[in-house]
């Protein structure tokens, strides 16, 4: 990957390998799924109560009333930010050029998909990047951190360019 880097007229540019794309793709699609499965279906799921966090923890029956008239407008949100990102994500890899809109769809869909991925791998303070990559879990770590870094390079590109950072 080659960092996210501000450009002329305000926009946000980077280059994604092809593996890379595909990786977002893929992991895009998963959360695409999960954000369109039956409420019920995902009840208890850790990651969905990652993305869609209890409104009061302390109530239940609060909770229940805050859920009823957030989780709909939640859902599409953060879909209609996929769409963006896929809509905007180079097939076969490439050059992503995003305006600022595109940039925030982006930065919240990367917080979800580090969400959801965190969740499931039980990400801690404490973990560390994998040394070698020598198992399934060691990739979805490494993806892990690479979403990080994707992330990072996106808010310091931004940052620069509104003049933030030099």
């Amino acid at each position: 990957m080659k960092s996210f880097r501000a450009a002329r007229g305000g926009d946000v540019v980077a280059r994604l390998d092809p593996a890379e794309a595909g990786i977002v793709g893929l992991l895009l699609d998963q959360l695409e799924q999960l954000l369109a499965a039956d409420a019920d279906d995902v009840a208890g799921d850790p990651v969905m109560a990652r993305l869609l966090p209890e409104g009061h923890r302390g109530d239940p029956e609060m909770a229940a009333d805050y859920r009823e008239l957030t989780e709909s407008s939640l859902r599409s949100g953060k879909t209609d930010d996929l769409a963006i990102v896929r809509a905007t994500l180079p097939d076969g890899g490439g050059e992503v050029r995003l305006d600022r809109d595109q940039a925030g769809a982006w930065l919240r869909s990367s917080n979800d998909l580090r969400l959801a991925l965190g969740t499931r791998l039980d990400i801690t303070e404490d973990t560390e990047p994998p040394d070698d990559v020598v198992d399934e879990q060691d990739q979805q770590l490494a993806v892990y951190y690479w979403l990080t870094a994707l992330q990072g390079s996106l808010v310091d590109a931004l940052a620069d360019g509104r003049g933030g950072r030099s």
